[in-house]
C-alpha cells in the first residue's frame, strides 16, 4: 500500500497521541477512543493505520528503539583518534550521557512490559524486539575492548539500564541515574 503525506501524518498524530495517553493514564486504561480524541481523529482513522491498540504500541515501540539503538550506537563508536583501550571510559560517559531516559517513555514501557507479562503472544513479540536491542549492542561491543566478551556484555548492559530505568521511576533523580548508569556500565565493561 502506497503512504500517503496525509496518511503519514496521521500517523504520525496517532502515535504521538498513544504516547502522551498511555503516559498519562497507563497503557491498560487507555482505550483507541483516548487516542484518537487526543489525535484529533476518528476511530476510522485509527483503524485505517493500526488494527489494534498493541499494534500501535509496538509501532511507538519501534519508534523508541530505534532511537535507542542509534543512541548507544553512537555513543559506542570510538573515534578514529581515540585508541581502544583508554576510550572505553569515554564511551561509557557518552552512553550514560546519551541515553534516552524519558519518565514519561519509561512509565509506558514498563506498563507494557506488565501487559505482555499477562498476554505471551505480545510477551514473545516484546522478547524479540528486546533480543534484536541486545543483538546491536552486541554488534557494537565488538568494536570495543571490555573485561566481558560482547555476547555477555549485551544483555549486560540491557540490565544496567533497565535497572536505572526503573530506579527513575521511582525517584525521578536524572542527575543520579546517569551517574548511576556510569558506575554500572564501567565495573562491567573496564577490565
Amino acid at each position: 500500500m502506497r503512504v500517503t503525506k496525509r496518511r503519514a501524518e496521521t500517523r504520525s498524530r496517532l502515535l504521538d497521541a498513544a504516547f502522551r495517553v498511555f503516559a498519562a493514564k497507563g497503557f491498560g486504561a487507555a482505550r483507541i477512543e483516548d487516542v484518537c480524541e487526543a489525535a484529533g481523529y476518528t476511530r476510522g482513522a485509527f483503524y485505517s493505520n493500526f488494527s489494534t491498540l498493541d499494534e500501535l504500541f509496538f509501532a511507538l515501540y519501534d519508534e523508541r528503539a530505534a532511537i535507542i539503538a542509534a543512541q548507544v550506537s553512537e555513543a559506542l563508536t570510538v573515534d578514529e583518534t581515540e585508541q581502544i583501550e583508554p576510550a572505553i571510559p569515554a564511551v561509557i560517559a557518552r552512553t550514560a550521557a546519551t541515553l534516552l531516559l524519558d519518565r514519561d517513555w519509561l512509565l509506558v514501557k514498563t506498563d507494557f512490559l506488565l501487559y505482555a507479562a499477562r498476554h505471551p503472544e505480545v510477551a514473545t513479540r516484546l522478547a524479540e524486539h528486546r533480543t534484536q536491542l541486545r543483538t546491536a549492542i552486541e554488534n557494537r561491543l565488538r568494536t570495543v575492548a571490555m573485561a566481558l566478551k560482547p555476547e555477555v556484555a549485551a544483555p549486560a548492559v540491557v540490565a544496567a539500564y533497565d535497572g536505572v530505568t526503573v530506579q527513575l521511576l521511582l525517584d525521578g533523580d536524572l542527575p543520579a541515574a546517569r551517574a548511576w548508569l556510569t558506575d554500572l556500565l564501567t565495573a562491567l565493561l573496564v577490565r
